[in-house]
């Protein structure tokens, strides 16, 4: 049997056993604990979507359950409506107010941003105990007892928890599954290069956000009515924050299945808690031992019980993952497909054809005393290979960093295709059509390498991001691409498993997927193979064969002679040369600033051997 075969097994015994269970046993204690372990599945999987999937680690999460319960409560009361009915207006409540904690937060990571989100919840229940005249403050807001049969008094909340969790599950692994989870896991791994392929960040975050609190909310309006008596103390409780993040951890975080786990396996101990302490000191005795259980599943099982036991298993049946490296890669083929040759070619019609493709002018920039880049000019000509070397320190990457987005210059102006671009944001140079590899690699390490390419994008709209990630043009797009550089067999691997080389390959295919203006590589043939860079070459070649502009910062001399049609030679941040290759070769400035006096095949032989 496969562990595929095994997982749908368990998970449909599982579903079995929860939906028989009231009526398999009507003991109330036991129904409660089930209706507990939902709800905190349920806040769990919902900080997965924006915890797990993003890496923004949130203690907030709880405030959207008292946010939930007290809206559906108020509703319920001043309406005379069933609170199940007002729910679903508690998760859109407590969606609005995720949106606002990630405006919020938008500017902060890491631990900045685990402070502002417990602030949240602080300021919260500060409202909550405080506007008396409509929650009832730290009296109290109770709320009409259920009118059913008190033999069945639990299955209308256990059933209505447990269809809420299976939407909660089936909504993440959709999102999982679509554009829009796939940019919130770039972000995980690397949010600047995400960026750089043109994920808007910030879109991408307040929708994950929104996402993660609506069930929450929902379930809020529910348990409100399940305790039937709400107190911002109970709502708004740092100790229910602290479980969801140790549920998400214990189970798995980032996993579908993990934070469902991780919650069935905290409430037995919850109860255990809820039964042993008591007092004023119950509180912090609790953030105690769920801290130091947190710390511990952190140090002993750092992916959680549901990934490091599917390890254990694949090692028991001798399945680990195949090592990629070492693997002889395709031929390169001759030439590109037609379809992609096709959208490389620049338009006849486009009147801009004539000018410079890129422009820079006057750039500046410092670090503190030290200037990286001083009023540094060039132009790069629509259709050429650019190169721009210089020795190191003279200010090459800066300037990349500068195109791209990465760094904000102190003065001077960057156009593209005539278009003023210094002012835009990354991702918007990203959709106008620059594109850039990475002398150190930056592929998304928990993304496949498909993925990795079907990530980028040259737009943004709704629509895109609810689409599957694979599917379509796209898809095809993508696969298209891996073909092209070589690896189309590795299509369905993990980036991160892939060697150096290989993942070289598979960020100059995720660049070539904006299908841009303009592509920067930054140093290709760094720490790669002689057979490697020939390789490479020959696609840099073909491309600008169909017509695509490449700027190329490269310290292997031979390789930019032979490719560039112009070299830019910088120095202290400044253009000392520029010229064709012949006449940078012979440059009497550069053989002195950069060659040390030699000629530049002499004097890089010894530096490329």
């Amino acid at each position: 049997m496969t562990t595929t075969h095994v997982r749908r097994s368990v998970i449909g015994a599982a579903a079995a056993l929860l939906l028989l269970f009231p009526v398999l046993s009507d003991n109330a204690y036991y129904q409660n604990m089930a209706i507990m372990a939902f709800l905190m599945a349920i806040m769990a999987s919902g900080w997965n979507i924006i915890s797990g999937y993003t890496g923004y680690i949130s203690l907030g999460q709880s405030a959207f359950l008292g946010i939930g319960a007290y809206t559906s409560a108020l509703l319920a009361i001043h309406l005379d409506i069933s609170p199940f009915l007002a729910a679903p207006v508690g998760g859109v409540v407590a969606a609005f107010f995720a949106v606002v904690l990630a405006l919020t937060g938008r500017r902060t990571r890491g631990i900045a941003f685990v402070i502002v989100s417990f602030a949240f919840l602080e300021l919260t229940g500060l409202l909550a105990s405080n506007w008396t005249g409509l929650t009832g403050g730290n009296h109290g807001l109770p709320l009409p007892l259920p009118t059913w049969d008190r033999d069945v008094h639990n299955w209308p909340f256990y059933y209505s928890l447990l269809v809420l969790l299976a939407v909660t599950v089936w909504g993440s692994w959709a999102i999982r599954r679509s554009k829009l989870g796939i940019g919130l896991l770039a972000i995980h791994d690397d949010e600047s290069k995400a960026e750089g392929v043109g994920v808007r960040a910030d879109r991408y975050k307040m929708l994950a956000f929104a996402a993660s609190a609506f069930p929450i909310g929902i379930a809020g309006g529910i348990y409100g009515y399940y305790v039937s008596f709400l107190e911002p103390a109970a709502m708004f409780d740092i100790v229910i924050a602290m479980q969801i993040v140790l549920a998400a951890h214990l189970g798995g975080v980032g996993t579908l299945w993990g934070p469902v786990l991780g919650a069935f396996l905290l409430e037995p101990l919850t109860q255990l808690t809820n039964q042993q302490l008591s007092g004023p000191d119950a509180g912090a005795w609790r953030l105690v031992i769920y801290g130091a259980l947190l710390a511990a599943v952190v140090l002993f099982f750092p992916k959680g019980v549901l990934v490091e036991g599917a390890k254990w298993w694949r090692r028991i049946r001798g399945g680990e993952p195949q090592a990629t490296a070492g693997r002889r890669l395709p031929d390169l083929p001759a030439t590109l497909p037609a379809s992609v040759s096709e959208r490389l070619r620049p338009s006849a019609g486009d009147g801009a054809l004539a000018r410079p493709l890129v422009t820079v002018d006057g750039l500046r920039k410092s670090f503190g005393g030290v200037h990286a880049v001083q009023d540094c000019s060039f132009t790069v000509e629509r259709g050429s290979i650019t190169g721009l070397i210089g020795p190191n320190g003279s200010g090459k990457t800066t300037v990349f960093n500068l195109l791209d987005g990465s760094l904000r210059q102190d003065a001077g102006t960057i156009q593209l295709s005539g278009r003023m671009v210094h002012t835009l944001a990354r991702w918007q140079r990203a959709h106008a059509g620059l594109a850039r590899t990475y002398q150190a690699t930056r592929v998304f390490p928990h993304l496949t390498t498909l993925e990795n390419l079907a990530v980028a994008s040259d737009a943004f709209s709704l629509g895109r991001l609810r689409a599957s990630a694979i599917s379509g043009s796209e898809a095809k797009r993508a696969r298209e691409w891996l073909d092209f550089v070589g690896m189309g067999a590795y299509a369905d691997h993990p980036a991160g498993q892939l060697s150096y080389g290989q993942q070289k390959l598979v960020e100059l295919a995720q660049a070539l997927m904006l299908e841009p203006q303009l592509l920067l590589l930054d140093e290709p043939a760094a720490g790669i193979s002689p057979a490697l860079v020939e390789r490479l070459s020959a696609i840099i070649r073909q491309l600008n064969g169909c017509g695509m502009t490449v700027l190329i910062v490269e310290h292997n001399m031979p390789m930019v002679l032979s490719l560039c049609d112009r070299i830019h030679v910088l120095a202290q941040g400044r253009v000392l040369a520029s010229g064709a290759p012949g006449q940078i070769e012979r440059n009497p400035a550069v053989l002195d600033a950069y060659l040390g006096g030699h000629s530049a095949h002499g004097a890089t032989s010894g530096a490329t051997s």
